[in-house]
């Protein structure tokens, strides 16, 4: 895992975020965003799990867990649907402005 991919884990996951682990991760998964998908994946079912959605004491106090875990699920289909892009995925021959180099060759005449 090079410093462009640990760059773009911590700027989607936090920079609290463990990175022996995502070493881990990236070891076995074999690409950031899959890493990003896990690590998300694994921190919506904690706080769906754990906690209620909504907790609350009549006229002392409210919390609610329910936009963090809408949060979550829009940032896991962002990155599902390949936004943003990561620095190790595939390319496909195009480059990551849409825009590649060609080189034009002069047919010979007839």
């Amino acid at each position: 895992m090079d410093a462009a991919i640990t760059a773009w884990l911590l700027s989607q996951l936090g920079t609290t975020t463990d990175l022996a682990d995502l070493e881990q991760r990236y070891a076995r998964l074999g690409s950031a965003r899959a890493v990003a998908l896990e690590v998300l994946r694994e921190r919506k079912a904690a706080l769906v799990m754990e906690q209620p959605a909504s907790i609350g004491v009549s006229s002392v106090v409210s919390i609610s867990y329910a936009e963090n875990i809408k949060a979550i699920e829009r940032q896991i289909a962002a990155l599902e649907a390949g936004q943003p892009p990561a620095p190790d995925d595939p390319t496909d021959g195009v480059s990551s402005t849409g825009f590649d180099v060609i080189q034009l060759i002069e047919r010979p005449r007839r």
